[in-house]
């Protein structure tokens, strides 16, 4: 292989820190991970990205140097310096690490980093759901939900890199308080962890009103299996989300007016139900024009869409 034929990719979480080679196709050719350990520390993570990006560099010695380093990280990034400007309470003390400086003086190659959504965003643009379309937003729906809009093939990143917050445009101004100040967020409805928030909700109602529990937790996987199965309260709880997020996204085709609006994350591995559902609820906010022009697509790459990404950041912006 040249030495050109590969990418090492990184993708930091609140729980592990997945590592890959990646072939310029989306090959994933040697992979490990680590746990992140977050509560030990900000330099700690430090220490481990340059020991495991140390670990993949050495297990394909054989194939030569890597063509750069990607890598992606929870919370927003300064795309003009590579420092984490944001970071939750996951990655504690995260904010304010210079990761790209950091990794470019200790291995001397090309390196990109960008928040987990955008390479996430890109992974879909390189090798899935966006291969066809220019113009797209990507939505993650995970604990929280993130977002990405890509336009002319391209990242919109805004004034430092923090585009893309689309998990806290508000749905409704007189909803519950967010974390980021606002009220309302879609995020507080149609997340995993607003989907249990109202699951919580609805489990209260239904108790004060002396009806039979139904047979699930408030927990999100539970709520959306019930759902599947057809329990009545758990539609109900799907029913306000979808809503939610069908309003959120109908405002994003109006805004943007993309070519395709591309879901991904664990909410919305409910599959085909989810995504018909979700389809319904935008068809009806959304004006004709802007509907027909745009389509309501799952993502493809699928679960190392973020380390695939983080790598494909080489390669995607390598003429820049």
């Amino acid at each position: 292989m040249a030495a050109t034929g590969y990418a090492i990719g990184v993708d930091i979480g609140g729980t592990k820190i997945q590592f890959a080679a990646i072939a310029k196709d989306g090959t994933i050719l040697h992979r490990h991970q680590a746990p992140t350990e977050a509560q030990r520390g900000p330099e700690q993570i430090m220490a481990k990205v340059l020991a495991g990006i140390e670990h993949t560099r050495e297990a394909m010695e054989a194939s030569g140097a890597p063509a750069g380093i990607g890598i992606g990280s929870a919370g927003q990034i300064d795309c003009r310096t590579g420092a984490v400007v944001y970071a939750s309470d996951l990655l504690p003390g995260w904010a304010g690490m210079p990761v790209k400086r950091h990794v470019e003086e200790w291995f001397g190659l090309s390196v990109r980093i960008d928040n987990d959504v955008n390479v996430f965003a890109i992974a879909e643009k390189v090798y899935g759901a966006g291969r066809n379309y220019n113009s797209f937003v990507c939505l993650a729906l995970g604990t929280g939900i993130g977002g990405a809009m890509v336009e002319d093939g391209r990242l919109v990143r805004g004034a430092f890199g923090g585009a893309g917050e689309l998990g806290h445009v508000s749905v409704d101004f007189e909803g519950p308080r967010c974390s980021c100040g606002n009220n309302g967020c879609v995020e507080l409805y149609a997340s995993g962890s607003g989907i249990a928030r109202l699951g919580r909700e609805a489990l209260a109602l239904a108790s004060a009103a002396g009806e039979q529990a139904p047979d699930w937790r408030p927990e999100s996987r539970e709520i959306i299996r019930a759902w599947l199965a057809g329990e009545p309260l758990a539609a109900q709880v799907m029913d306000r989300a979808l809503r939610a997020l069908g309003a959120a996204i109908a405002g994003f085709i109006h805004t943007f007016n993309p070519e395709a609006v591309i879901i991904g994350g664990g909410v919305a591995e409910a599959g085909e139900p989810f995504l018909a559902a979700l389809e319904e609820q935008v068809r009806t906010r959304t004006s004709a024009a802007m509907r027909d022009a745009c389509v309501l697509l799952p993502a493809y790459v699928g679960a190392d869409a973020g380390v695939i990404g983080a790598a494909a950041q080489i390669w995607h912006y390598g003429d820049e």
